[in-house]
């Protein structure tokens, strides 16, 4: 199904469970305190993700630690499990936070049932930025801080919390006929995560928000009318033209995605100083190569679909898409109301947003009209629903 073959992983829960008590050479339990005097071997970190072992999601986590492996020389050993390995994917938070594993991969829109306004930085509105200006705003914008402290509203402080990864705008999703009106998707038995949950169930759907890995099988059971996951590469590996062959390109709901890499807090204390420096340049340097991965994988995946799986590629109608906005107006009052969190963070990704989108949309050149110049006729767009 893809170019890059995932290495097979069967790891076994008694064995973990007997490493946590055990600990590993140089790396006591209780944070590594042995480090500050003297490191007697690598630090061994035990980690999962929230991705099936075959998503490409997955290999992301897996090139994080190797990059953070390498960089330190094999003084850290960061070992990726799959979710379900030790825990369920929705339960990675609070098994990081109580140091039943040293780290994790996923994003923040999984610990929406914890508070709502994590989940801005996955499924919100994003005012018309894509994810490498949420990244921006994150970093230079305060958003860093902002998720702390929301963090620790919700009396999460043990987690060492890093957002990388920008993901392209995903597919509106996968149905057994094409969405032509937003009233198509009233009853429409439809999953999705995050913030984007208030907004398909505003639009009519009764939504599930069901992990990677359990998205396919219920559909396959008819327990699903449609889905969405998140891109070419992933939804052809976890199986989705298996179970459709109509895809519905661009949304509003899930337009700036990052992920996120999390440590046990006082693990990720313990480590050495300059330790703790590589990490923070592997994450910038793990979220650029994401990138460039992202583009080069996810292109050929969008082919292999149309030509070897017969899918059929249809752009989300305007009318659709402007509903969207619409009700967001709406989503993000009511929540803003409810949580002044929420409405913190709204109004702080609003104002780096005006700015930001501005000088992006008066600077760049269309690429439309460049790609309709150099190869108009050669490839067909997505099809008008």
């Amino acid at each position: 199904m893809s170019d890059t073959k995932q290495p097979e992983q069967k790891p076994s829960r008694r064995k973990f469970l007997a490493a946590a008590v055990t600990g590993g050479v140089g790396a006591a339990a209780a944070g590594f305190p042995m480090i500050a005097k003297a490191q007697a071997g690598p630090i061994n970190m035990r980690w999962q993700s929230t991705w099936p072992a075959k998503d490409i999601f997955h290999e992301y986590a897996l090139d994080f630690a190797k990059k953070a492996n390498d960089m330190t020389g094999g003084d850290l050993k960061i070992e990726v499990l799959p979710a379900g390995a030790v825990v369920p994917a929705f339960g990675l938070l609070e098994a990081v936070a109580k140091g039943t594993l040293d780290g994790g991969h996923g994003v923040l829109g999984y610990h929406y049932g914890k508070q709502n306004a994590l989940a801005l930085w996955n499924s919100g509105p994003a005012f018309g930025m894509d994810a490498n200006m949420l990244l921006s705003w994150h970093k230079y914008g305060g958003g860093k801080e902002l998720l702390a402290k929301l963090y620790n509203s919700i009396g999460i402080s043990t987690v060492q919390s890093f957002l990388y990864g920008p993901m392209a705008t995903q597919p509106l999703g996968w149905f057994k006929k094409p969405i032509t009106k937003p009233e198509d998707f009233k009853g429409l038995k439809f999953r999705t995560n995050g913030l984007a949950i208030d907004l398909f169930t505003a639009m009519g759907a009764a939504v599930n928000a069901l992990p990677g890995g359990e998205i396919v099988p219920a559909m396959d059971r008819g327990l699903l009318d449609g889905a969405e996951f998140n891109n070419a590469t992933s939804d052809r590996l976890l199986g989705f033209p298996d179970v459709s062959k109509v895809c519905m390109l661009q949304s509003y709901h899930q337009s700036a995605e990052t992920f996120e890499i999390m440590f046990n807090k006082p693990k990720y204390d313990a480590l050495p100083t300059k330790m703790k420096a590589i990490i923070n340049n592997a994450v910038e340097a793990a979220s650029a190569d994401m990138s460039w991965k992202a583009i080069d994988r996810y292109s050929k995946d969008y082919i292999e679909l149309q030509t070897k799986d017969k899918v059929k590629f249809y752009k989300t109608p305007d009318a659709l898409l402007q509903k969207q906005l619409t009700l967001w107006d709406a989503i993000l009052e009511k929540k803003s109301a409810e949580n002044p969190l929420f409405k913190e963070i709204v109004e702080s990704q609003r104002a780096f947003a005006e700015r930001a989108v501005k000088w992006d949309q008066d600077t760049y050149v269309s690429r439309r009209m460049a790609v309709s110049h150099f190869f108009g006729g050669k490839k067909a767009a997505p099809k008008k629903a």
